[in-house]
């Protein structure tokens, strides 16, 4: 008898159970405060394995009791909340003048917000120092805290590969660097995972979990820093295509004869419509916050010339919106970085230019809205994302696996 080894194998009873366990923790997560009785109903899981799996994570401490209730028919029920306070999740951001970090708990309540001066200029290797001194000092506080770190994730303006190699990195001066080894190293193999990923990817993640529109499974975040660059969410999962180059939507061209862009060509999404287009120039980093600030304030006073630059940099930003909405049909695109203290002037010509372009009524649904997380959205996409992890079954102690 000749038996095929290549067809579906059954699961590991390990790998059963670690399933099961992220299951309900993201249940708890959802829905909490809720019962064991409401996890089973819920999930299709009997009650034994249930009150099984819930041992275990109030073990692990991610999960604890908080009490009856008797808000329901029949018995009291032991009501049931996320606890995670033995543990932390951490996101970096790499800007072109700035390093940021943000630490979480289990249920996104942040630990801290740090942030320090970073050059560009700098070569690789001392842009993994600089991080890495960051992350130690990050470390460092979540320990005085009793804190297990459960990963971190680095966030990067420029095209990240699926393996997490920083491919390049216009802003930075970088090309094939592979951070997360090099921070592994630079931080002595520290005993959690490290990832790398496009910061709009990762301020995407950040506003589906901790967002005004937190829960959308289609949204699409355009950065607004130097450069505009989209994360696309698409049925509740994170779209980075084969390579993990999705959502250039910047270098998109509108015009040919249009002004030359940073990569060379004329007329691209991010040079009629960036931050240079807005300022008309493209100033230093540490010029960028106080000129727009400046922006902020003639606008207000209703200068014609910056209102007449604000509503033609709106109108591209629009045509963007509209590629998006006729392409992906999200239910939310969100503005962020320098773009949401300029929002009261573009969004008017935005939403004009999307109701004018996309064929489907009301433009599918699609709104355009300014981020509500502030210029820290990619390094809390990070600690999003290893969250992400811990719901997707890498539990901390005992038993875990990799998604």
């Amino acid at each position: 008898m000749i038996t095929s080894t290549t067809g579906p194998q059954p699961a590991d009873f390990a790998d059963v159970r670690a399933t099961n366990l992220a299951v309900v923790l993201r249940f708890v997560r959802e829905h909490a405060p809720c019962s064991r009785a409401d996890i089973a109903a819920s999930t299709g899981l009997n009650k034994a394995t249930v009150s099984s799996l819930v041992a275990d994570l109030i073990d692990r401490r991610l999960v604890r009791e908080t009490g009856l209730t008797e808000n329901r028919v029949g018995r009291p029920a032991t009501m049931l909340v996320l606890d995670g306070s033995p543990y932390a999740a951490i996101g970096v951001e790499i800007n072109v003048d700035t390093v940021s970090a943000v630490a979480v708990d289990l249920a996104g309540e942040r630990l801290l917000t740090w942030r320090r001066s970073f050059s560009a200029g700098d070569s690789v290797n001392q842009g993994v120092a600089a991080v890495g001194a960051v992350v130690r000092r990050v470390v460092g506080r979540m320990a005085k805290e009793e804190r297990q770190v459960l990963g971190l994730a680095v966030a990067v303006p420029g095209l990240v590969d699926v393996q997490g190699t920083v491919r390049i990195a216009p802003g930075l001066g970088w090309r094939d660097a592979d951070l997360g080894g090099d921070l592994a190293k630079a931080l002595r193999d520290p005993g959690f995972p490290i990832q790398v990923d496009n910061d709009a990817n990762l301020a995407a993640l950040a506003e589906q979990r901790f967002g005004a529109h937190a829960g959308a499974s289609d949204l699409v975040y355009l950065t607004g820093e130097l450069g505009v660059g989209a994360g696309v969410i698409l049925d509740g999962r994170l779209r980075k295509g084969g390579r993990g180059f999705s959502g250039e939507i910047g270098h998109v061209q509108l015009d040919p004869e249009g002004p030359r862009c940073h990569c060379g060509r004329r007329g691209c999404l991010e040079a009629m419509a960036g931050i240079g287009a807005v300022l008309r120039r493209d100033p230093s980093p540490a010029e960028t916050q106080v000129e727009i600030e400046e922006v902020v304030r003639l606008a207000r006073a209703g200068d014609a010339g910056t209102l007449a630059t604000l509503d033609s940099v709106g109108r591209h930003l629009g045509q963007g919106a509209s590629l998006l909405a006729s392409l992906l049909n999200p239910e939310v695109v969100i503005l962020g970085g320098y773009y949401v203290p300029l929002a009261p002037w573009l969004l008017p010509a935005v939403h004009d230019e999307l109701a004018g372009r996309v064929i489907a009524e009301e433009a599918g649904g699609c709104q355009v809205v300014a981020s509500t997380l502030g210029h820290d959205a990619a390094a809390l996409g990070g600690a999003a994302r290893v969250l992400d992890s811990v719901d997707s079954g890498r539990l901390p102690g005992g038993l875990s696996r990799i998604p």
